[in-house]
């Protein structure tokens, strides 16, 4: 097991853990950055960066549907699932790479693999070893479950399988409506979809000024969006052609269902409870220099909770 010492360890290497990197290096430290799964994080992989790509395409659809209003008679667009969600996938990957290459510009080391600490110093990513003078943690979060709706990711999805859908679903409910539920609803929409957007709070787009919320909520009716708000999705029964779920009392088919309730902090298998690190509702607890309850130990990010990107 070879062994690296570093003044700093970044673990994870999403938005803010990459450029935290980044800073570091060119302030002279030894750096390295721990990742798991692709560099750039949920955000560029399978977040910010894709959606709108999925979203850019169901924008081209609408003008292509309104171009009469200019006098061009197009008919009726088409469109292949396949290629539409490949090509909001190159966008990703070509992003991703030029994380890669910025690694390398500012000779930052990158160890593949989950990372577990030995003590506040040690870390072992993969079947490497790192002893680091300080370590930030930026491991992001990932979307909570509901406890009687679980995602499986064949009619139950969250984000990243609505990002890849193996299939176009002609009904759709959509439980959640902050930022990515909202998303969702109007790409699917704007594809044919039939799209039931389900929030518990008074408003979607619960975070946002009301007045924000009641436009945008117009704006999505009028785009043929079934919005409910004050509601809750109080069960979600999977059977051999769909889903069956009970809305306000009443039971209603779906062929999908997008689950955007919210996301919590990746907190597990890192060994933080052991190490000391003072954790609440799953996202680690930080001052305001992003210090944890372990000295030389930093959270930064949607790790340390809201607001999250």
């Amino acid at each position: 097991m070879a062994e690296h010492n570093l003044d700093a360890l970044v673990i994870g290497g999403g938005p803010g853990g990459y450029t935290a990197a980044i800073r570091l290096s060119q302030l002279g430290f030894e750096v390295g950055i721990a990742e798991r799964d692709e560099l750039g994080g949920v955000c560029l992989n399978w977040g910010c960066i894709p959606t709108k790509s999925l979203l850019h395409t169901a924008d081209v659809m609408r003008e292509v549907r309104s171009a009469h209003e200019l006098g061009l008679e197009l008919g009726e667009p088409s469109f292949d699932l396949e290629k539409v969600v490949q090509r909001s996938r190159d966008v990703a990957g070509q992003l991703s790479g030029g994380i890669s290459h910025l690694m390398r510009k500012n000779k930052i080391a990158v160890f593949r693999g989950d990372a577990k600490f030995e003590s506040k110093n040690i870390v072992h990513v993969g079947n490497e070893t790192v002893i680091a003078d300080n370590v930030i943690l930026a491991t992001g979060a990932a979307p909570r479950n509901l406890p009687d709706i679980k995602i499986d990711g064949d009619r139950i999805w969250d984000a990243r399988t609505a990002m890849t859908p193996a299939f176009m679903p002609r009904r759709l409910l959509i439980i959640g409506a902050g930022a990515i539920g909202v998303e969702f609803a109007s790409f699917y929409a704007t594809m044919g979809a039939e799209v039931t957007l389900v929030e518990m709070m008074d408003q979607i787009l619960p975070t946002e000024d009301t007045e924000i919320a009641e436009l945008a909520q117009a704006s999505f009716e009028k785009s043929g969006i079934r919005v409910l708000t004050d509601t809750a999705v109080e069960g979600l029964k999977k059977g051999k052609s769909g889903l069956t779920a009970a809305i306000a009392g009443k039971s209603q088919s779906f062929d999908a269902a997008i689950l955007s309730v919210g996301v919590s902090g990746n907190v597990d298998g890192l060994g933080l409870v052991e190490l000391g690190v003072s954790i609440e509702r799953n996202f680690i607890v930080v001052d305001e220099g992003q210090r944890t309850s372990v000295p030389g130990v930093f959270a930064i990010g949607d790790v340390t909770g809201a607001p999250c990107l």
